[in-house]
């Protein structure tokens, strides 16, 4: 049973129950320019709010090596949000205030959203330690969201990484993720997957 914390925006109760640090292990299995990635990375992944519409997000990884010693992998921050449309009582675009106050969004205004297929679509802005950053559209049902890259954008000296999808689940109790990318030339094919535990 998923809980949605009290005083929790109405915008933000799909996503709920990702609320919270999560952290434990994985592993990247991937082949590319003739050289096969793997091994096991230990994870940790926050999800919190700070009262806005959105989870400010922020994830660490570390490639466990054969000695036991962790080596830093790519780190990334984001948000992740419902998608609906802008208002004049929402700020932005820049530091642009509201034109307009608004009552706070409610249940059934979030509700409006639902999709057909019973879920709602959400939107995640990602932006990794390397420069790269990532626009993933998708949807959420229940404790299961799927999501797939809109636009990646990388600096000129990053290395060749063309789109992604990610899959999340809650399972008894554990965040189970997995990423594929497209990247060094490869098609999107498996990357990496985690299981996580709640710490916090």
């Amino acid at each position: 049973m998923i809980e949605i914390p009290v005083g929790l925006p109405a915008d933000l109760a799909p996503l709920s129950w990702l609320i919270g640090v999560w952290e434990g292990t994985g592993v990247i299995d991937y082949d590319a320019d003739g050289h096969r990635f793997a091994g096991e990375f230990a994870h940790r992944v926050s999800f919190s709010h700070d009262g806005g519409s959105f989870l400010n997000y922020s994830a660490d990884a570390w490639l466990i090596q054969e000695d036991g010693t962790r080596a830093p992998l790519v780190s990334e921050i984001g948000y992740w949000r419902l998608s609906r449309p802008a208002t004049d009582a929402d700020a932005g675009p820049g530091l642009l205030p509201a034109v307009t106050s608004a009552a706070a969004r409610t249940a059934d205004d979030v509700e409006a959203l639902r999709t057909a297929s019973g879920g709602f679509e959400i939107e995640v802005s990602l932006v990794h330690s390397d420069g790269i950053s990532e626009l993933y559209l998708g949807e959420i049902r229940g404790p299961r969201i799927d999501i797939a890259t809109d636009a990646v954008v990388r600096p000129a000296g990053a290395k060749n990484y063309a789109a992604a999808t990610r899959m999340y689940g809650l399972v008894e109790n554990h965040l189970l993720w997995a990423w594929d990318i497209a990247a060094l030339g490869n098609e999107l094919g498996a990357h990496a997957s985690a299981r996580l535990a709640k710490v916090d």
